[in-house]
């Protein structure tokens, strides 16, 4: 098998995992645990709390010590078993906890994944502009496929969503020990800051990668928005009788799948756009494509408002691909071999660690407050504020946001 079939089912695996629960377990904890709306917020938050600590710690560990590849199977063994756990856990605290640790395994695999896919790219001479999104891109078909499953299975509100993500994490685990070695950089004579893998945070000396980490952080709030709240947007739906029995309502994980297939459409676009335009034209349609992504949402509905929600999920394609993978791309490309994998890590950290706590406690207080004694939410005035948000970050970045093309040959080939 060559190292693009290997490396694509790596990309579906990972992300597969991440189906089974990720758009899915809010409703689980709402309507079968009956947490609260700042509860969920509070349990969806644990990804950015260890995306804070794990993602670098791991990436400097793949950079210095041990093979990425190991660190992605160990990872995945063990979280694995957490799953299994959280399994058998309706208490919020005990939750909360467990969730923590499992999320301290999966969440540092994103940026290990990617490192593991630029290494193995390059090691085989291959373009990674190129060719790597034609791989990540069946990580969103994992992730589909992993929806679809779990929403046909009926599954959208039922611990069994844990007890498939818990098989397949291990699965990949062992899957992970067969691809290609990821060995550390051996410097010799390191300084201490080298030894520590804080090269990364040096990137924030130089005020383009400050701002960039900065957005990146930002819009990584908004990602986090929408996993969180989604699907249970749609179920609430369930409650008008005049809705009950519509396709939304009935199935909101093939519903809200249409979002990955978009965003699998955009990834395969990502090489074009960033040559054309570069990252900070990409970036400002990513920003501009969440205000649709939340002002849809927040005029659509299942019956003549359907539509809307069709275009939200269309939208989504090129507002998560053009900050996230684009992203990614654009941090290997500026940094160096010897800190890629901290540099990722560190990309993970800003998206998915405090962009994640921003996004889940500011969206839990958001609901919360549009929440009325009975229960209802005020689904419309929640979503115009998070759309309110995205565009004035969009503001902001065109303002702040100053990026010229650089005359390495490598960095060019992406501006």
């Amino acid at each position: 098998m060559n190292i693009k079939s290997r490396l694509t089912i790596m990309s579906f695996l990972q992300f597969f995992v991440w189906g089974t629960w990720l758009t899915s377990l809010g409703v689980y904890l709402g309507r079968e645990l009956h947490f609260e709306g700042g509860q969920i917020a509070g349990v969806f938050s644990t990804m950015g709390i260890a995306a804070i600590i794990m993602p670098a710690l791991l990436g400097i560990i793949a950079d210095r010590w041990i093979n990425a590849e190991r660190i992605l199977a160990a990872c995945h063994i063990i979280g694995g078993a957490f799953l299994f756990s959280l399994s058998q856990i309706s208490n919020y605290d005990h939750f909360y906890w467990l969730m923590l640790l499992y999320t301290m395994m999966y969440m540092p695999t994103l940026g290990l994944t990617n490192s593991i896919a630029y290494y193995s790219l390059n090691q085989a001479k291959l373009d990674v502009v190129k060719d790597f999104p034609p791989i990540r891109v069946w990580g969103t078909v994992g992730f589909i496929f992993a929806m679809w499953l779990i929403d046909l299975l009926q599954w959208t509100s039922s611990v069994n969503q844990l007890y498939m993500a818990s098989g397949f994490s291990i699965l990949y685990g062992l899957y992970a020990l067969t691809l290609p070695k990821c060995k550390p950089n051996k410097v010799s004579k390191q300084s201490l800051k080298a030894s520590l893998g804080l090269d990364a945070f040096s990137l924030f000396k130089e005020k383009r990668m400050a701002v960039f980490f900065i957005f990146a952080m930002l819009l990584g709030a908004a990602l986090q928005i929408t996993n969180t709240f989604g699907q249970p947007f749609l179920s609430d739906f369930g409650d008008n009788p005049a809705y009950a029995s519509s396709f939304a309502v009935q199935h909101p994980g093939i519903l809200t799948s249409i979002s990955q297939m978009s965003e699998a459409l955009f990834i395969l676009a990502i090489p074009f756009f960033l040559k054309r335009f570069g990252i900070k034209t990409v970036m400002t349609m990513s920003m501009g494509a969440w205000v649709l992504r939340f002002g849809l949402f927040g005029i659509g509905n299942p019956g003549t408002g359907f539509v809307f929600l069709i275009l939200s999920m269309i939208v989504y394609g090129m507002a998560f691909d053009f900050f996230n993978v684009s992203g990614s791309l654009f941090v290997e490309q500026e940094t160096p071999a010897s800190i890629r994998a901290s540099a990722q890590g560190l990309f993970v950290l800003m998206v998915n660690g405090i962009g994640t706590i921003i996004g889940t406690k500011g969206s839990g207080w958001v609901v919360d407050y549009f929440t009325g004694a009975t229960g209802s939410k005020d689904w419309a005035s929640i979503w115009f504020t998070f759309a309110a948000y995205a565009l004035l970050i969009g503001i902001l970045f065109l303002l702040l946001f100053r990026y010229r093309p650089s005359r390495d040959k490598k960095l060019a080939s992406i501006n």
